[in-house]
């Protein structure tokens, strides 16, 4: 069982940038994979980005490359999402999520573990 718990969400003008965490609980040891979506509303939920277990290889959706970072801190147990230059096309729930597998994918589907979400908005 993993939980998950983001925070740092809110609003922010256009251009500007915020930081999201993910705190994670893990009960067993083990290497997860660490993940990023989103929902804007009225839309399906979205990839943004994702984290291998050693931080060694990431990935991101062309729509936030060049302005969104992900890493992690293993001995926090937790990931982060670096924000900048932000749009208001930015707008959405922000959700983490884990696999517990080696191999970093983007299709939601394949993420057991998820966060509740947290809001972010940008003002144009």
């Amino acid at each position: 069982q993993v939980q998950l718990r983001e925070s740092g969400g809110g609003l922010v003008q256009a251009g500007g940038s915020l930081r999201l965490s993910c705190a994670a609980s893990f009960r067993a040891a083990g290497s997860y994979i660490m993940a990023w979506f989103r929902q804007a509303s009225g839309k399906e939920r979205e990839f943004v980005s994702g984290i291998s277990w050693s931080g060694d290889d990431t990935r991101y959706a062309d729509s936030v490359k060049g302005r969104f970072t992900t890493s992690r801190d293993n001995r926090l147990n937790t990931m982060y999402l670096q924000m900048n230059s932000l749009k208001p096309e930015d707008t959405a729930v922000y959700y983490c999520a884990v696999r517990d597998s080696l191999n970093l994918v983007t299709t939601q589907g394949d993420y057991e573990y998820w966060g509740q979400g947290i809001r972010v908005t940008v003002s144009s």
